[in-house]
């Protein structure tokens, strides 16, 4: 008897696939797929308000946008610039994640390869507790405690750092950008370490194991295991503590002493940031002054969007440690 042809790769698969596709997955599939379209049409909407308002701002300075020091938007011509907001926000927020990032890595190390079960559990819900705190309440506390009691400090860097000129200190209320960057650093911490806490705790128990095995201590097991997995994890939790920093608000606005100037000392009064003046502006503000802060709120989301995508490049490149 002749043999039955056999049927064409792939038909029976792909009928038997359609037949067995059920309508709780199509609901979840067009669910899934509706959140992502309706994120990226909110995210373009935003984007053209931005630019449409911005676009009428910029058709009346006076001055240039990027290079002019003052902000006088409500003037007669309106004149105004983002030099030292755009300095004011990247500096403070260099500061931030200088301070921040290699304590955090150490708070998350401790607790997920050091600390023992018992202090690891409670420890682990402080930090998470400390980013539920609202901003407001961490500005708060930076003006009427962390001020007043960096005096000894800013005199210790002027001392022995003051030669270089940028930590140099000439009195005055610690009110300026290494302050800001010290509260946002406090800030971001609880963010950067819970990330990168649970990013370490997925590194493979194998890995650990087998060097263990050949004889390597604790230190070298996560030097050569844990920390090549967990690098994009905590690129990942740093730029999203970067982002709070770049995008925070009242505890800034609470504790700088905001002017248009560039000190060439950083615990010089003074300094400004993108969310500090558009908080501090916003209400007093006329229609042209509007538009310059939110021109001004372009350039952060701009900024905002090149950072992250620096992330998900450098991300991209650490693909073989995932």
């Amino acid at each position: 008897m002749a043999a039955q042809p056999a049927p064409a790769l792939g038909t029976g698969t792909t009928k038997a696939t359609k037949a067995t596709v059920r309508p709780g997955d199509r609901i979840f599939l067009g669910l899934s797929r509706g959140s992502g379209v309706l994120l990226l049409v909110i995210m373009a909407a935003i984007a053209v308000f931005l630019t449409v308002r911005a676009a009428h701002a910029l058709s009346v300075d006076e001055g240039n946008f990027l290079t002019t020091f003052d902000w006088k938007a409500n003037a007669d011509p309106p004149v105004f610039g983002i030099a030292v907001l755009a300095f004011g926000t990247v500096v403070s927020s260099l500061i931030a994640m200088v301070l921040a990032v290699p304590v955090a890595v150490g708070i998350a190390l401790f607790i997920s390869h050091y600390a023992p079960r018992k202090l690891a559990a409670p420890l682990s819900y402080v930090i998470d507790l400390l980013a539920a705190v609202p901003s407001i309440v961490y500005g708060l506390w930076g003006a009427l405690f962390l001020v007043p009691h960096l005096g000894g400090l800013y005199g210790w860097l002027d001392e022995y750092f003051g030669w270089t000129g940028v930590l140099a200190y000439h009195d005055g209320a610690a009110r300026s950008l290494f302050t800001i960057g010290i509260l946002l650093a406090i800030m971001i911490l609880p963010i950067v370490t819970s990330v990168s806490r649970e990013v370490f705790l997925q590194a493979p128990k194998m890995h650990e194991e087998a060097a263990l095995a050949l004889g390597a201590t604790r230190w070298e097991v996560i030097r050569t295991a844990v920390l090549p997995f967990g690098r994009s994890g905590v690129i990942s939790a740093s730029m999203l503590g970067l982002g709070r920093a770049l995008g925070e608000t009242m505890a800034v606005a609470t504790v700088l002493s905001p002017s248009f100037l560039i000190s060439t000392s950083l615990l010089d009064p003074g300094g400004g940031t993108f969310a500090q003046n558009i908080a501090s502006s916003f209400k007093e503000s006329g229609e042209t002054g509007k538009d310059a802060l939110i021109a001004s709120g372009l350039v952060l989301f701009l900024l905002t969007l090149l950072v992250n995508g620096a992330a998900r490049m450098i991300i991209a490149r650490r693909k073989e440690f995932s």
